[in-house]
């Protein structure tokens, strides 16, 4: 059960923030503005202790992407926000999300700037098919079935092995203990 307070918003001025960022990209659409608003709102919630925008995000099987993002971006198409552009990419047809305004900016905090910068930074020139792969490392998208919700404490869990250092560490605490 989701306890964040979602932001639509925060939200709508964000994906204006992302679709100005990433008019160069040449991969930038739709699934990647997802991913994008995944893990900005997951990481500043484990480094700032606070997600940008509280979402709820889902399970989808291409990756997560935020609950309401389909009835906001229909919303903002609406209103004329943002347009949405088909371009194709290969064999594949890709929906652009083209901002139409600028983004009010003064909503954000400057280190939810800065956390949003970097992840765009760091999916920046990957296709669509690339970034979900990475998604699909993602622990929290890794339990969560098609459609449930992703909670953000998830960003805390991992799945790599442990080292030998860390399972030691793990025994001698138990023996402290005495477990």
């Amino acid at each position: 059960m989701n306890t964040h307070r979602p932001d639509d918003a925060k939200l709508r001025e964000l994906i204006l923030y992302i679709a100005q960022r990433c008019q160069a990209d040449p991969y930038f659409g739709k699934t990647k503005l997802n991913k994008i608003l995944f893990y900005a709102d997951f990481t500043a919630y484990a480094e700032l202790g606070a997600a940008i925008t509280g979402q709820e995000y889902m399970r989808l099987p291409h990756g997560p992407g935020p609950r309401r993002l389909k009835p906001i971006l229909d919303n903002m198409t609406r209103c004329e926000e943002v347009a949405l552009r088909r371009e194709p990419k290969g064999s594949f047809e890709q929906e652009r999300v083209v901002a139409q305004r600028l983004p009010d900016v003064s909503v954000f905090a400057e280190p939810q700037l800065a956390v949003v910068n970097r992840v765009i930074r760091a999916l920046w020139n990957r296709t669509n098919s690339r970034v979900s792969e990475i998604s699909h490392a993602n622990a929290g998208w890794q339990l969560a079935e098609n459609g449930e919700t992703i909670p953000y404490e998830t960003v805390f869990l991992s799945n790599r092995p442990l080292t030998e250092a860390e399972i030691e560490y793990g025994r001698k605490l138990a023996s402290e203990l005495g477990l």
